[in-house]
């Protein structure tokens, strides 16, 4: 496939969601499943309520245009895709679907929360899909697929435990799923960087060293299901993605930065803002403020970024910005490049938490 190729997907899973979304936003209005800012007043930053379930829109459209791929095609499955991790991503993302409508609709504790990822973890982990190794900024890999214990067969195909490339993987999916669910606070904020994040990964399939085209149009059908997404979902948003959607992005995104060839490096740089956000604000709230993690707040960078008098566009639109940024640098680096860029960005992130935090106060003083 030439690059043009690659636009008939990205439209069809664009047209998909453009279609399904106003139907799912019926859905929830008829069921009363809405993000309603009367339950939540300190947290909500919308004034009226708003449909949520979105993300089911998006994994239709994911779903629909990869199904057509893998079974009608000749593009999808060869090399590194097999038909099983198809099956795995899609029976995942179902469950992460499930588990999205029961918290929209009765909002459950955190600790149900978790059942559906972990699920979706274990699913994709049982097809196949593990973190094999490595690389070494310093050269040479470090080997995680050396223990496998293979745990049944079906029609002959091995389904396999992998000790040290499941755990890291599994791991990695749950940090990946936390990381755009706490994201999840700025009209169509993750939804354009989940976007971002298939596009980089796009390109980063094709080039020479990696050389994935499956991959490829993997990361393009998905990158147009959010792009459809984001004509609904921009500010003002019509619809929220819901506890499904969030987490989705995240886990596609996280599934994809695998199956690049344990690319972990690149989508650290794709989503370094967000995972340095999320590890910040787990920080605070457990060894400062001395409550549960999960337990939400207005102290997120994109919460901060508002504070300090951007509007939610000009919010949103930064944090594109940054995270195009370090996504794009990804693609010219080695992986010793790529640890010095991550470093450059965690020294950028506390001089710009730092900073949020003076003018916020600032603010603060010469208003009272």
């Amino acid at each position: 496939m030439n690059y043009t190729s690659y636009i008939i997907p990205f439209i069809l899973s664009f047209l998909i969601v453009v279609l399904f979304t106003p139907l799912v936003r019926r859905l929830a209005v008829k069921n009363d499943i809405l993000d309603n800012p009367e339950t939540d007043p300190e947290r909500k930053i919308q004034k009226i309520p708003v449909p949520l379930l979105g993300g089911l829109a998006i994994f239709i459209g994911f779903a629909v245009v990869l199904l057509y791929y893998t079974f009608f095609t000749d593009q999808m499955l060869g090399g590194y895709m097999l038909q099983k991790h198809i099956i795995g991503i899609l029976a995942a993302g179902a469950l992460l679907m499930i588990g999205g409508y029961l918290d929209d609709k009765y909002r459950l504790k955190p600790h149900l929360q978790l059942i559906w990822p972990v699920f979706a973890g274990l699913v994709v982990i049982a097809v196949g899909i593990g973190i094999p190794y490595i690389s070494s900024p310093f050269g040479g890999t470090l080997q995680l697929d050396t223990i496998r214990l293979e745990v049944f067969r079906i029609g002959g195909t091995p389904y396999s435990i992998t000790l040290w490339a499941d755990l890291i993987a599994f791991v990695w999916l749950m940090v990946m799923v936390y990381t755009t669910k706490f994201l999840d606070g700025l009209d169509g904020l993750v939804p354009g960087v989940g976007t971002i994040g298939a596009v980089v990964i796009f390109a980063l399939s094709l080039t020479s060293d990696v050389a994935q085209p499956e991959t490829a149009l993997l990361s393009i059908i998905f990158a147009g299901a959010l792009t459809g997404f984001l004509v609904y979902s921009f500010h003002p948003a019509r619809i929220f993605l819901g506890e499904g959607g969030s987490t989705f992005i995240g886990f596609v995104l996280g599934v994809l930065a695998i199956i690049s060839g344990a690319k972990i490096a690149t989508a650290l740089l794709i989503m370094g803002v967000p995972l340095l956000d999320l590890a910040w604000v787990i920080l605070r709230r457990v060894f400062k403020e001395k409550h549960s993690p999960f337990w939400g707040d207005k102290k997120h960078l994109h919460f901060r970024l508002l504070d300090i008098g951007l509007s939610h566009r000009q919010a949103v639109i930064f944090l594109y910005i940054v995270t195009g940024a370090f996504g794009a640098t990804s693609l010219f680096l080695s992986t010793k490049g790529k640890l010095i860029s991550l470093i450059v960005l965690v020294i950028a992130m506390v001089i710009l938490g730092l900073s949020l935090v003076i003018v916020y106060k600032r603010k603060s003083r010469m208003a009272s």
